[in-house]
């Protein structure tokens, strides 16, 4: 991913604070010889004081042999991503017609060292980790080593600790256009109103005050 300065993070705190409440991505695991690579979409809880990924798959998921013969993948996350039309982005002294068209989206692609998890305790508590991310209220059983409810579908997945060892990040909205641009984009935005359209403007105006 390409990642120009001004599309760069202003610190670590911004990437880290969008992947807080971004929480469901690709996992791409590089393929065995000859095949392309295996991408997994999947939910994850991230856990910045540890610097790792927590998640689970199926254990017949056909990407198993390929991860454990490389363990090195990327966990690839998206979101609010909008169309920008051609003429927001017109220079003022030029014509409306000739403004690119573009993409507006928010991008953190995180290196890992996967670890395949199998204990069955281990796996009761990686799955309670992530449980807690995305369900802190309660109202589900814990998943314990044989006890209902969960403790018997333990042997059908394995757990995945994806140890971050590099970080790549980028939020791509105007950052190198000038003011009067920038206030068109984020005036059309808001006119449009469409799915990712608010998110996108938050952005802009965010980066751009900053």
């Amino acid at each position: 991913m390409l990642v120009h300065p001004w599309d760069a993070p202003r610190d670590d705190d911004e990437w880290r604070g969008w992947l807080a409440v971004h929480d469901f991505g690709q996992l791409a695991v590089n393929g065995l010889a000859g095949e392309p690579p295996f991408v997994q979409p999947l939910h994850f809880a991230y856990d910045a004081g540890r610097g790792e990924a927590l998640t689970h798959l199926a254990r017949p998921n056909p990407l198993w042999p390929a991860l454990e013969a490389n363990p090195v993948v990327v966990l690839s996350v998206v979101d609010d991503y909008v169309f920008v039309r051609g003429p927001w982005q017109a220079e003022p002294d030029g014509p409306a017609e000739h403004g690119t068209p573009t993409s507006f989206y928010a991008a953190v692609q995180l290196r890992c060292t996967a670890h395949v998890v199998d204990d069955p305790a281990a796996k009761a508590d990686l799955l309670n980790r992530q449980l807690g991310h995305f369900q802190p209220e309660g109202g589900s059983a814990r998943a314990a080593v044989g006890e209902a409810p969960y403790g018997r579908l333990l042997a059908g997945i394995r757990g995945l600790r994806l140890e971050v060892t590099d970080v790549r990040a980028k939020f791509k909205y105007a950052g190198r256009r000038s003011s009067e641009v920038q206030d068109r984009v984020a005036a059309g935005l808001a006119a449009r109103g469409g799915p990712g359209d608010a998110a996108a403007r938050e952005h802009l105006l965010r980066r751009r005050a900053g």
